[in-house]
Parts: C-alpha cells; structure tokens; sequence
C-alpha cells in the first residue's frame, strides 16, 4: 500500500487564491462597438455612435498647445467647468468631471446604493446601468419597456422601498426613444425625496431646443436630480474620456469624494475647454444629424414591407427592427461585407435590431441601399 508523505499531501491540497465578491462575479463586463469584421479586417466604424464630422478644428489646435504632459492636470479641471457653467447657466460649484460620463454613472451608484438596495432602470436601457449596481453591490432591477421606449408608469410601479437609484438615459441608447419635459417631471415627482435619479443625457445635443426635457431645470432646483453629460457624442472627443455631471451640492460633494483624482487630462481640458468655445462646430454637427437622420429614415420606411422598421431617435443613431425574412443578424453580416461594422445587439436581448451610428451622407446611401438588396433578395 503507498504511504501518502507530506510532500504528495501539499500538492494534494487545493490551492488558495483571492475570490471576487459574489456581485462581481455577476457582473457582463461592457462590449463596446467592434471597428472590425470577423476576419479582423477594419471596416467603416457606424457601432459606436461617434462624431462623423471628427474634431473641432480648435480643439485639434488646443492639443497641440499643450506643452509639458510631464506636469499633473489641474484636480478640479477649474477652467472647463466655468465654461460649462457659462454655456449652460450653472453654477461652477455644482459641476464635476469625470473620465467620460460612465465614471459619474459607476461613482453616482457607488455613492447612493450598495449590498440589499436596488438600482432602477428602463429594459434596453444603456448597458453600463448593470454593471454599475452589481459594481456596488446593489440589484439591478429592469422596468418594462413601451415599444422599445420608457415607460413612466412601468418605471413607478418598480419603485420599492428598497430603491436609491433610477437612471433614465434620455435620449435611449440603444433605442434612441426619449421622453419629453412633462414626462420628465412626472417621474421626479413620482419617486420618494431618498430615491437619486440619474438623467443621462449623453446625446443631449442632438435634441431641438424646442423639445428639451428640463432635466438642468430639474438639477438646479432639486434635491435628488444629478444630470450627466458626454464630450464623446457630438463634440468629437471620445478618445479624451471627458464627462460631466450637475446637480444638487450635495451630491456633487459625494461624487468629488470618491472620483479619480485628476480623472480629466491635461489635453482632455485644454480639448474640451477650446471645443465648449466652439459651438458653431456643435451646431454643424447637430444639423448634419438631423438630415442624414430623416434622409436614412425615409429610406429605410420604404423597406417596410420587408419587415424593417426604423424606430424614432432623437440620437444620432437609428435602431432598426427586423421582423421579416432578412434577419438583423444577417444584415449586420451583410453590411460586414460591404465594408461597414453596425451594433448588432442579442447580448442586450434585442437580437432582432441593428443600430446604426448616423455617418456621412455617401455612408448612409450606401447602407440603405446595401440593406434595400439585401431585404430584396431574401422576399
């Protein structure tokens, strides 16, 4: 018989390492947008809801002013936020930045939930939602849609007394849908005084001011509304990770707290002060959307009767519904071989859509008319 030493017991021996907590585990790290095909070829990037037009001019020249990146940013990012404040009529002292609005997304759940709270947000809401409850330990909790948009009254009825969270993407990524200022103010007024609602407005300014939803109105005069904003949309800056978020002071302080400490660059400040200076740039982009947008919509409509339904955006995105013969999954190949990568999306249980970034106008004409023979092809 062998005689087990002590030598063949400690290799015997499981071995011990450190073990995440049960909620991180949990957690589906984000998928960001793909630039490539299958084969690992680059393709016309329309994934990733990224400025066609590129970079203000002035903020490519700021970059190049900025002289010596061995010297730490400003912490506070001093200058931008007064510009901010200046453009939008805010207080400076109820601005933070974060490193893309996705930090003061994580950092505002952080500061406002953990371990047997829950975290609200609407179905096919943004992807980083989720992420950010389970990150703090809180349930993640999804509110029914309607039609692929909010619903007000599906999101109250959700509420419980364990809810201290609801974030509201306004306008919706994926989807695109938005609710308007009335709305808006129904579903503050709805939830309990405790309760920190979180209005993403990443695609803000792609919205006509006639049809604003209030929300900075809502950050200024109250006292559980935070407001978050993105240089990664319409300003060209994706690649800076420059975010911003405004609200009541005391919830500022919070997030001021537990941010990076110089979470916005050296030339991520000088970028984004010299693109706010900029707003002729905006609204050329801002324009350019809203065209291209109604040009692809219109084309995309006659395409009906193959069962593609573009539904209404308020982004600079249009999320399609395929409930014909031609599948989104193989019209996200398709378009994969004539050279362009969309957002094909079962992982956020919408395998029936593709969403497509808003490009330049000989990119939408070519997607439209790739999806027309393809949905033609396929009767």
């Amino acid at each position: 018989m062998a005689i087990m030493t002590d030598q063949t017991a400690t290799r015997a021996a499981p071995i011990a390492c450190p073990q995440p907590k049960d909620w991180i585990r949990a957690i589906h790290a984000y998928v960001p947008g793909k630039s490539a095909g299958l084969d690992g070829q680059p393709l016309i990037k329309l994934s990733a809801n990224e400025n066609p037009l590129g970079t203000s001019g002035a903020a490519v020249e700021a970059r190049a002013q900025v002289a010596n990146t061995a010297l730490y940013p400003d912490p506070d990012s001093k200058d931008l936020r007064a510009a901010l404040a200046a453009l939008h009529g805010l207080d400076p002292a109820r601005i933070v930045m974060g490193t893309g609005s996705d930090e003061l997304l994580h950092i505002a759940a952080q500061a406002y939930a953990g371990v047997g709270d829950e975290v609200l947000f609407v179905r096919y809401g943004f992807s980083v939602y989720p992420i950010a409850a389970r990150r703090c330990g809180a349930t993640p909790v999804e509110a029914p849609d309607c039609d692929y948009g909010t619903d007000v009254d599906a999101l109250l009825a959700a509420v419980t007394e364990r809810t201290r969270v609801v974030f509201l993407a306004n306008p919706n990524n994926p989807t695109g849908s938005y609710i308007g200022r009335s709305e808006l103010a129904r579903l503050h007024a709805g939830l309990r005084p405790d309760v920190l609602l979180v209005v993403d407005q990443a695609y803000a300014e792609y919205v006509a001011e006639k049809d604003d939803d209030g929300a900075l109105d809502l950050a200024r005069s109250a006292a559980n509304v935070l407001v978050t904003r993105t240089f990664s949309k319409i300003y060209g800056l994706a690649g800076e990770r420059i975010g911003w978020a405004t609200g009541p002071v005391a919830v500022i302080d919070m997030l001021n707290r537990i941010r990076g400490p110089f979470n916005v660059s050296l030339t991520g400040q000088a970028m984004g002060l010299a693109a706010v200076q900029d707003q002729a740039f905006v609204q050329a982009s801002a324009a350019h959307n809203r065209a291209e947008r109604a040009r692809f919509v219109a084309a995309l409509e006659q395409l009906g009767n193959h069962g593609l339904r573009p539904l209404p955006s308020q982004a600079n995105f249009v999320l399609i519904e395929f409930s014909g013969a031609l599948t989104a999954e193989a019209a996200y190949l398709g378009l994969m071989d004539a050279g362009y990568i969309t957002r094909w999306l079962p992982g956020q249980g919408l395998p029936q859509c593709l969403r497509i970034t808003i490009g330049t106008p000989e990119q939408m004409d070519a997607i439209a008319t790739a999806l027309r023979a393809m949905a033609q092809s396929t009767r």
